[in-house]
Parts: C-alpha cells; sequence; structure tokens
C-alpha cells in the first residue's frame, strides 16, 4: 500500500535537478535578500507591490513601495533597462508578487519573487520599518 506522497512517482533526478535549479532563477529568499541588504551587496531593486497603507504599517527597510497595479514603463523609466527587480506582498497567501512579476517582465525586464514575502521575513526574525516611502 503506498501513501499520497509516493503514489505517484519522484522525478528522476535528472528531472529534479533541471526543476530546482531553474526555480533559482524564478526565486530568491528573504535570507538572501536580507544578506545582500546587510553587507552593502543589493544589485536589486527591492519593489514591495502591496498598497500604500500596508507599505506604511511595516515594509522592508529599502523597498520601493509600487503597488503592482501601478507597473507600467513611465513608472520604470527611472531604472535602467537591465535592472534587477525583486517583488514581495504579503505572503504566500497573496499573488501580487506574480501580478508584478508579469507585468516586469512584460516589459522585458528583469525579475524575481521574493518567496515568503512579509510573513516570511518576519518568520526568519527580520524587523520591518514603519512608515511612508522616504
Amino acid at each position: 500500500m503506498s501513501s499520497a506522497v509516493s503514489r505517484v512517482a519522484a522525478a528522476t533526478s535528472v528531472d529534479a535537478l533541471n526543476h530546482f535549479q531553474a526555480l533559482l532563477r524564478f526565486e530568491t529568499d528573504c535570507w538572501d535578500v536580507h544578506h545582500a541588504l546587510s553587507n552593502q551587496r543589493q544589485d536589486f531593486v527591492l519593489l514591495d507591490v502591496r498598497g500604500e497603507q500596508a507599505y506604511a504599517q511595516g515594509h522592508i527597510e529599502g523597498a520601493v513601495n509600487l503597488l503592482h497595479a501601478r507597473i507600467n514603463e513611465a513608472a520604470l523609466q527611472v531604472y535602467p533597462a537591465d535592472t534587477l527587480f525583486v517583488v514581495y506582498c504579503a505572503g504566500p497567501h497573496c499573488n501580487g508578487t506574480e501580478k508584478a512579476a508579469i507585468k516586469l517582465a512584460k516589459l522585458g525586464r528583469p525579475v524575481k519573487k521574493m518567496i515568503g514575502g512579509v510573513t516570511g521575513w518576519l518568520d526568519e526574525g527580520f524587523t520591518l520599518k514603519t512608515g511612508a516611502m522616504d
């Protein structure tokens, strides 16, 4: 008798390797973002794609607030075309990051999702800054 876990066979090692390596091209995590920010190695723009009120209640220090619905060429004109954007929202229950990533990709911009969002950031023990954008 097999479990629900093993009922569908696992991918081959080659397929698993390809899949998990590809994920890193699309996603980063809270720890890696925090490490980059804390060690002056930020080579990306961190976009908080939630609304202004949510941003003011708590955001990652250094993040730019740009609601996913407002992402367009005009809003991005201050950034060089090869700027990497890392997007985050409230957490795994929010699809704002996917909406933002789709818009950025359609505009030809490099983009990664920070998995976990604010929820993941807090779960890692990191702090948030309050207040509107500087």
